[in-house]
């Protein structure tokens, strides 16, 4: 099969469930009300692309972040954010956030009170809810991007088939 041959597994579920438009613009509305930097969310959604193994999001959010203005380094570093020096201490609680969230923890529940407690000295109430919207509207694509498989880097006007 060519790259012009190509296709997502899915047709295009905007076309199927045409309420999803409202549902993404809500979500994208939610997460980019401005309290929080757009490359904060992008770093997230990024991070969950890679967690979950999803080509398509990784590469989404791998240009999203160049749009906001991140660095090689910072991009490239990601997966190692842990010990990486290119990440705030206010990025650094939101990757951990999301990792609770997607991994599971077996000595104790996914996101404790200390990790919630750190979360509030970087955000404020808004820019926090701000932050779980973020993670959720990724977490709410996941299951499109891994099952309806889009091609990564193709904008979903090109690539759905109807």
């Amino acid at each position: 099969m060519t790259s012009t041959e190509r296709q997502s597994r899915l047709p295009n579920p905007s076309l199927l469930i045409p309420e999803l438009k409202d549902i993404g613009g809500a979500l994208y509305r939610a997460a980019g009300n401005g309290s929080i930097p757009q490359s904060t969310i992008s770093l997230v959604q990024l991070r969950a692309g890679q967690l979950t193994g999803s080509t398509y999001l990784t590469v989404l959010h791998t240009g999203n972040l160049r749009a906001a203005g991140a660095t090689e380094e910072a991009i490239t570093a990601l997966p190692s954010w842990r010990d990486a020096p290119y990440f705030t201490d206010a990025e650094r609680v939101a990757l951990e956030l999301l990792e609770a969230v997607l991994t599971p923890n077996p000595t104790g529940e996914r996101v404790p009170d200390d990790l919630y407690a750190r979360a509030t000295q970087h955000y404020d109430d808004k820019a926090l809810a701000t932050l779980i919207m973020a993670i959720g509207q990724v977490c709410f694509f996941l299951p499109l991007a891994l099952i309806g498989k889009p091609l990564p880097g193709v904008s979903p006007a090109e690539q759905w088939r109807a």
